[in-house]
């Protein structure tokens, strides 16, 4: 029988909230829990998951022409997945 999941599984602002300084910060308890990779995983691919790792490339160095590709790459590919998800919200 498999376990179920915990309430918190999954959703971003419970796994990885944003902390006092302004940056986001693993919760503690998340440490212990066996299902912590997969949580964070899920917390990524939702709707807010891609919002952030989208943020994240516009934050980080173009790095000249090739970055600024890479960049656009990594953006459209993220815009492709929240797209075949269906935006899916947790």
């Amino acid at each position: 029988m498999i376990p179920p999941r915990k309430d918190c599984f999954g959703i971003l602002d419970n796994v990885f909230p944003m902390g006092k300084e302004g940056l986001r910060e693993i919760v503690p308890a998340c440490f212990e829990c066996p299902e912590r990779k997969g949580c964070l995983q899920t917390a990524l691919e939702t709707e807010e998951g891609f919002q952030l790792r989208s943020v994240a490339l516009d934050r980080s160095s173009a790095g000249g022409l090739f970055g600024r590709l890479r960049r656009w790459s990594e953006k459209k590919e993220l815009s492709r997945l929240n797209k075949s998800q269906g935006g899916k919200k947790k």
